[in-house]
């Protein structure tokens, strides 16, 4: 019983939910395939707010990330790469500094000046957790009809074909209004 106990403890805490009621609790409020989510990514650097409304019509790719994750920062160059490639009139991603202070947020910002895509700052988790997101990294792709079509968390470099071919796939969609 307590080999058992044991492996369950290690593998909660790999996940990082063991015994932690709140971390349970946001876990609830999790974002899936067919959803559309909440509508609010936080500031831009130049404090406006940015909305899924106001990029209907496009594909979104959204992704939470922050410095301390070595994968996170590679895949920003990968993320800038897609939004030139694709270009702006066709996709938009936002990259959500997830629960980083703001000063760590405006450094990361000098830092990356030289990137086109959005980036946000979330200081609090409150996109993160209206989200759902509990580890980084975590991306969605958003369709034109602003539902999510795809949800990858904890990805690496191997995944990054199948998502980019699930990007080209709604990319190529016709743009239709979700619910109708």
């Amino acid at each position: 019983m307590d080999l058992i106990r044991t492996m369950l403890v290690a593998a909660l805490l790999a996940f990082g939910v063991a015994g932690n009621a709140q971390a349970q609790e946001k876990a609830k409020a999790v974002v899936t395939v067919g959803d559309t989510p909440p509508d609010v990514f936080g500031k831009d650097e130049n404090g406006q707010q940015i909305t899924l409304a106001g990029l209907r019509g496009k594909v979104v790719i959204v992704s939470f990330w922050a410095s301390w994750c070595g994968y996170c920062r590679k895949e920003l160059p990968v993320l800038e790469g897609i939004q030139k490639t694709a270009g702006k009139e066709r996709i938009e991603v936002i990259a959500v500094n997830s629960r980083e202070d703001r000063r760590t947020y405006r450094a990361l910002l000098r830092q990356l000046k030289k990137f086109e895509f959005t980036m946000t700052g979330d200081w609090s988790g409150v996109v993160s957790d209206a989200y759902g997101v509990s580890s980084i990294p975590h991306m969605f792709l958003i369709g034109k009809d602003g539902t999510v079509a795809h949800v990858y968390r904890g990805y690496s470099e191997e995944s990054l074909p199948g998502i980019v071919e699930d990007l080209n796939a709604l990319i190529a969609e016709p743009h239709s209004v979700a619910g109708g």
